[in-house]
């Protein structure tokens, strides 16, 4: 029992001690906290004032500076309103000095205006007196002639009639011959410009195109087994496909030019990828269509905008896109509209005509050539259709119509675009008739002049229109230049035969040469 009561006792005396040992521990502790936490209240203070003094200055700075503009702006501003004021002040100077003049010209307006008066009284005074004067002479010639006023006027009328209409007659011819004359020469002028100004290269098309390859090896591979291979691009594209033994060429023969460009692309595709084969071949070719088709509808894009001409309907867009694969006489159709277009807008504008419409209706005038159907209708009429049915303009249509003399001409446009369409096609080296032939004669214009003494080069030029002859000046004076310039022509017109006219320039010059050294 005692034990127990001991034991007891220890713990208690043992937990007191503990418990006081742990609250020296917690008091320290406490003090500690509480003055670290002073230290970083400290800190936390100090921080705050750095910032706040920072932002001060900041602030400070931003016053600073708006206010320095604002005066700027102040200044600048009373600087303009004191050029206002000094320019109110100048025109309200003018101003005066402008009424003080009104004032003196109104006052000089005045007397003018009064003397004015004082003579228009004056001269109704003298008109007054000169009518008397004239009925009493009137009175005297009446008695004097035994006729009156009236039937002498008539008489008078009458004589001077019968002597006007003579004379005018003759005048009136006079006029109607010099009219024409000019007339003539003025035609021919503007038409000799307008040919100058549009000089177009030749364009002549083929039947047939050559395909080159790399190695007769490939010749092979696309006949094929059997000739499967060339059969099947034959009767996928309508070309006929020659392989002879020409070294690295393939042959490809038909008379339409979109049929050659499919075939010659087709190939192409087939030879560079490598697998050629029957379903390929269909596969390539259709493929080939379809870019060809994008083409020509960028092709007649791209023609339209180069020309000018807006507000087509897409559909005649597209056709003048397939101008590029068709040709006329040999002569490239869309080469042909585009000259005749340029052709139409030169010679409108030198008639004081529009020539954005004749430009228009001559890059339309052969659009009944290249139809996706081709009934039995003249180009013409086929083409003024097409027109009227994309909603194009009266006198467009009529001169599409009436360019072959097919329907009657309703408008000033129809003559210019069937003398264009005239002298794109007969120009010298347009059309493959004429190519092997304007050739000769162009040589045969050179060496002509060639043979002439003192001639020392000569150029044929503005296809065969114009022949330049070049002259040693040590060789030959001015009035022998102009004797052989006449002995030429002479000679051309006797010897060739040329459509339009030939100009033969002779062209003799000196020229000093020196060298510094």
């Amino acid at each position: 029992m005692n034990i127990i009561i001991t034991a007891i006792v220890t713990l208690i005396i043992g937990g007191a001690i503990s418990y006081y040992v742990w609250e020296m521990l917690l008091g320290k502790n406490k003090r500690k906290l509480l003055a670290d936490a002073e230290v970083q209240a400290d800190l936390v203070k100090e921080k705050r004032m750095l910032e706040a003094k920072e932002r001060f200055i900041q602030l400070k700075s931003e016053h600073e500076t708006y206010i320095s503009e604002r005066n700027v702006e102040i200044v600048s501003s009373e600087n303009r309103l004191k050029q206002k004021e000094d320019i109110y002040l100048q025109r309200k100077e003018e101003l005066q000095i402008s009424l003080r003049n009104l004032e003196n010209s109104e006052r000089e307006l005045d007397a003018i205006r009064e003397n004015l008066n004082t003579q228009l009284e004056l001269v109704g005074q003298k008109e007054e007196e000169m009518l008397k004067i004239r009925k009493q002479q009137i009175q005297q010639l009446e008695t004097l002639s035994g006729l009156s006023a009236d039937e002498a006027r008539n008489q008078l009328v009458e004589s001077l009639k019968n002597e006007a209409k003579t004379e005018a007659m003759s005048f009136i011819q006079e006029i109607m011959d010099e009219a024409k004359m000019n007339a003539n020469k003025k035609a021919k002028k503007i038409i000799v410009k307008s040919i100058q100004r549009v000089a177009s290269e030749t364009a002549i098309e083929n039947s047939v195109t050559v395909f080159h390859i790399e190695s007769d090896e490939i010749k092979g591979r696309i006949i094929g087994r059997e000739g499967r291979n060339i059969r099947a691009l034959e009767a996928a594209t309508g070309v006929e496909i020659i392989v002879d033994d020409t070294p690295e060429a393939i042959v490809l023969s038909a008379f339409d030019p979109v049929r050659r460009e499919i075939a010659r692309l087709a190939l192409h595709q087939l030879v560079t990828d490598g697998r050629i084969h029957p379903a390929r071949i269909e596969e390539v070719v259709n493929k080939v269509k379809k870019q060809i088709e994008d083409e020509i509808i960028e092709t007649g894009k791209r023609t339209t905008i180069d020309l000018g001409v807006h507000g087509l309907h897409p559909e005649l867009i597209r056709m003048i896109g397939r101008m590029k694969y068709r040709s006329s006489y040999g002569q490239n159709l869309l080469q042909h509209s585009r000259e005749t277009a340029n052709l139409c807008a030169i010679m409108a504008a030198e008639l004081g005509l529009n020539p954005k419409r004749a430009k228009r209706a001559g890059l339309l005038h052969d659009i009944g050539k290249v139809p996706d159907d081709e009934p039995e209708l003249p180009h013409a009429i086929l083409g003024m259709k097409l027109a009227e049915k994309y909603k194009e303009k009266p006198d467009i249509c009529n001169a599409i119509g009436a360019h072959h003399d097919e329907i009657e001409m309703e408008s000033l446009i129809a003559p210019i675009v069937q003398a264009c369409d005239a002298i794109s096609g007969a120009r010298p080296g347009a059309r493959r008739e004429a190519v092997e032939s304007y050739i000769k004669r162009l040589n045969d214009l050179e060496n002509m002049a060639l043979s002439y003494p003192g001639v020392t080069k000569s150029y044929a030029i503005q296809a065969g229109r114009e022949l330049r002859v070049i002259v040693g000046s040590d060789k030959m004076t001015d009035t022998e230049a102009e004797s052989l310039s006449y002995d030429i022509a002479k000679k051309i017109q006797d010897e060739m035969t040329y459509p339009g006219q030939v100009k033969i320039t002779v062209i003799r010059e000196t020229r000093a040469v020196s060298f510094a050294k």
